[in-house]
């Protein structure tokens, strides 16, 4: 009877040990976790004020680029590019008046 019940008490401590490990362990990697994910959102917001600065700068260059072809352009170069815009205005203009027709 005492084997059995030393048996059974060895029982029960073992698998309070093995619940507080389980238990530490866990908290430890649900702290990891945390961690990682606040990793994860600074990391976002690194990128993501690297790509607002990436496209800052590529609008700036082609804001640049295209005012030094407008320099390089002809007065005949430019109607005729104030034409092309116009006539793409119209078609854009028409094919929203034909989707909100068909709503």
């Amino acid at each position: 009877m005492e084997k059995l019940s030393e048996s059974m008490k060895k029982i029960l401590l073992a698998g309070i040990g093995a619940a507080a490990t389980t238990a530490d362990k866990s908290k430890e990697i649900l702290d990891d976790l945390v961690k990682r994910g606040e990793l994860t959102v600074e990391q976002g917001k690194v990128l993501n004020e690297e790509l607002k600065h990436n496209v800052k700068k590529t609008v700036k260059n082609e804001q640049t680029e295209a005012a030094d072809l407008l320099k390089g352009m002809t007065p005949e170069q430019i109607a005729a590019l104030k034409e092309q815009l116009a006539r793409m205005e119209e078609e854009e203009d028409q094919e929203e008046e034909e989707v909100s027709g068909e709503e």
